[in-house]
């Protein structure tokens, strides 16, 4: 790759987009000027445009395609394309009938983390193997430990140490959330191939998180509903993602939701017990009640107006039973 004058890495928040992100800051260090920013898939298309400037070249790791947006951020995508770099790198599943855009680097698998993508990728282009390890705690970040590549790659490492380095990370950017600031000191830190145990301040912040999500775990098991094949709390103290996997144990049911309030939206994440492709479904319902809303077939997300919610759970609970 020649060398490029400025570069932009969009990337998700959790574990597996930091890790992505540091794996491309790595490799783009000497190649660009670079800057990291934090975004989702219903912000892509504003924090892209807010981001950069034309010219620039964008590395977007992380980030599913959301049904309603996709049209138009495959349009921007190719708009971008014809002035830099576009390279895309994700493992969720896609709209039906999706393609591609044109003109930009495409890498989509759903065979694995964004992390064990990027690493790939990049080690293909000449990223030392010593940074297989930071691929590793993202993969095992987003519960995506059992792949062919990952099993391969932990018999390089000591499997304990791994596994410690990426409950630190991921539990230390659960207790981050929106600082973003501070994610992007961790993408520079795990860029250089540091330890996560290492860095005082995320230990911390992953010590007590661990302390918040007990008391959530018992929180979710006294504030729960039940609705159909659902249960559901809203405004849980700690992760939605984690408060959604205890609803639906505590439930006993097919399918946990934990709910945030934003005003008038409500930012949902569900969590499966492996029985029905919650992506799937909810990329109908998105099409169906013009919603946001996707994943992957154990764990995805929806936002929508807080007006919709019941109607939402109705349906939910009706392609339940269908599928």
């Amino acid at each position: 790759m020649l060398y490029l004058s400025n570069c932009i890495v969009l990337a998700h928040g959790d574990g597996d987009g930091v890790c992505s992100a540091s794996l491309l800051l790595t490799y783009l260090r000497d190649k660009c000027n670079t800057r990291v920013f934090f975004t989702h898939p219903v912000g892509l298309i504003g924090d892209l445009r807010e981001t950069t400037k034309p010219g620039d070249n964008v590395f977007i790791v992380d980030i599913a395609i959301d049904e309603i947006m996709a049209n138009e951020l495959v349009k921007t995508l190719e708009e971008y394309s014809r002035q830099g770099l576009v390279v895309y790198i994700d493992h969720h599943p896609l709209p039906e009938g999706f393609e591609p855009p044109r003109g930009i680097e495409w890498v989509h698998n759903t065979c694995c983390s964004a992390s064990e993508l990027t690493y790939r990728y990049l080690y293909e282009k000449g990223l030392s193997n010593e940074y297989g390890r930071v691929g590793l705690y993202g993969a095992i970040s987003d519960y995506l430990d059992e792949t062919p590549w990952v099993k391969e790659e932990l018999w390089r490492w000591d499997k304990r140490m791994i596994y410690l380095e990426a409950g630190v990370l991921s539990q230390g950017l659960e207790g981050s959330r929106r600082d973003h600031e501070f994610k992007r000191t961790v993408v520079e830190y795990l860029s250089k191939n540091a330890l996560p145990s290492q860095y005082q301040e995320l230990v911390a912040r992953s010590i007590k998180q661990a302390e918040i999500d007990e008391n959530m775990r018992i929180w979710v098991k006294n504030n729960l509903k039940i609705h159909g094949k659902i249960a559901y709390v809203i405004n849980p103290p700690g992760s939605i993602g984690r408060a959604a996997n205890y609803a639906r144990i505590y439930g006993g049911v097919e399918v946990g939701l934990a709910i945030e309030e934003r005003r008038d939206l409500y930012v949902i994440s569900l969590r499966g017990s492996g029985k029905h492709d919650l992506n799937t479904i909810l990329r109908k319902l998105s099409r169906k009640l013009g919603i946001h809303g996707g994943g992957h077939p154990f764990a995805a997300g929806a936002r929508l107006p807080r007006s919709l919610f019941y109607l939402f759970l109705v349906e939910l609970n009706k392609m339940l039973g269908e599928d």
